[in-house]
């Protein structure tokens, strides 16, 4: 009979402990630790998700404090890590991060930091998580790895003054990549465009081109066997060996009037793809076999409202299949044939139709999760035939430091995860469940 009881009590506590575990996975089943999520690419694996909205606004979980600021949060074990600006009673840039479950602060790190950029509103680069370290990269250049637990320094460097940056006129924002043990980061040095340093040390590791630089994040891909990194600059779209800094291959994209790249390069079978606002877009092959691209089509409109193809500004289009999706310099959502760059359809409802609009997307299954200007987080379906709205609501309210006359907007990338999004403006914090039970 003892036996029994004991049996039972075995398997009774090992049911206790396996709920324990699944529910506890399931709060957290995917990270965003990164600029654009795991893989670094928008797209969002998590299951049991809502199917629609439950009125015109979502249900906000918890909100934390915080100031201005562009960079998109970041989530990891439990934690998220956003960046932000203050100017009183100093000028400073910090570091947060909070607690995921309830919005409790856990720690802040903060350090001078006068800018001579515009659009002062605050750091730009989302703060990249790895190994329990914590990579984060200001509008001037500050350069920090911290504890992603306790926010201690283990190293920080002063990039402006170490590698003479031709500073761009909005500031740094090129997330820092995680590739191995190396974190690479786009800063526009002389002689160093890309500049690789160890992860764990900082010590430099190679540097790379002498390219202006641009504000779009370097992504890694796979071509003809290897890993490539993959930068957009503000002179040329480039592949380079990520354990040496060699290039592989180069295009020449310069710019006609100003280096306003910042959309981050989009990837998919043997595609790349670019765009900007003024200088449209560029459609480049890969080739599978061998370390070499060549140009599919560039198409290019008159100027900023009399456009072709796709002029994007903050927006980093989506890739699938035969198609291009993306939104205009004035907020036009377009599907583009990806072989030709011809417009398939355009559509006017996702976003307010006005200069420099956006939306954030991001894939999940079938479904397109949208967060427009105005601070909506869509539910949307995108096909060759159009656009499909299945559910929208407001997440939070956009942020007034910039564009206060069209009632603030919203630039900062969500993230998701735990089935949560989490949003920032330049106020607070905002955690959200999109869990469907």
């Amino acid at each position: 009979m003892r036996a029994t009881c004991d049996a039972r009590a075995l398997k009774f506590g090992l049911l206790s402990f396996a709920v324990i575990f699944l529910v506890a996975a399931s709060s957290w089943a995917d990270d965003w630790p990164q600029w654009r999520g795991p893989t670094r690419d928008g797209v969002w694996q998590e299951t049991g998700l809502i199917a629609e909205f439950d009125g015109d606004r979502i249900p906000i979980a918890w909100r934390a404090e915080i100031s201005s600021g562009y960079s998109g949060p970041t989530v990891a074990d439990g934690r998220v890590y956003v960046t932000d600006r203050v100017v009183e009673p100093e000028q400073m840039e910090r570091v947060h991060c909070f607690d995921a479950n309830d919005g409790r602060p856990l720690w802040s790190h903060g350090y001078d930091c006068p800018y001579r950029i515009q659009y002062t509103a605050g750091p730009r680069a989302s703060v990249s998580i790895d190994e329990g370290r914590a990579y984060s990269l200001g509008a001037m250049g500050h350069f920090l790895c911290l504890d992603a637990g306790s926010g201690d320094v283990i190293w920080q460097k002063d990039l402006l003054t170490d590698y003479q940056i031709r500073m761009p006129i909005w500031g740094i924002a090129a997330s820092p990549l995680i590739e191995d043990d190396l974190v690479i980061v786009q800063i526009g040095g002389r002689g160093a465009c890309l500049v690789a340093f160890d992860k764990r040390t900082g010590r430099e590791r190679w540097k790379a081109l002498d390219d202006n630089t641009s504000y779009s994040a370097p992504i890694i891909v796979e071509q003809a066997g290897r890993r490539v990194l993959v930068c957009w600059t503000g002179d040329n779209v480039v592949g380079l060996d990520p354990r040496t800094g060699q290039p592989h291959w180069k295009y020449a994209f310069p710019p006609q009037q100003m280096v306003i790249s910042i959309a981050t390069p989009v990837v998919r079978d043997d595609r790349l793809f670019v765009t900007s606002f003024y200088d449209g877009s560029l459609m480049l092959r890969l080739d599978p076999g061998a370390l070499r691209v060549e140009k599919i089509w560039q198409r290019r409109g008159e100027d900023e409202q009399h456009t072709d193809a796709l002029h994007s500004i903050i927006s980093t289009p989506y890739l699938k299949g035969d198609y291009v999706y993306g939104v205009d310099s004035y907020g036009e959502l377009r599907c583009l044939d990806a072989a030709t760059g011809e417009r398939i359809w355009e559509n006017l409802e996702a976003t307010p139709p006005s200069r420099w609009s956006t939306i954030q997307m991001v894939e999940n299954g079938e479904r397109i999760w949208m967060f427009n200007e105005r601070g909506e987080l869509i539910i949307s379906r995108l096909s060759p035939t159009g656009f499909t709205e299945l559910s929208r609501a407001k997440l939070i309210d956009p942020t007034t430091e910039q564009l206060r006359m069209r009632g603030g907007v919203c630039w900062a990338h969500p993230a998701y995860a735990g089935r949560h999004v989490f949003a920032r403006n330049d106020r607070e914090l905002v955690c959200a469940s999109l869990a469907a039970d």
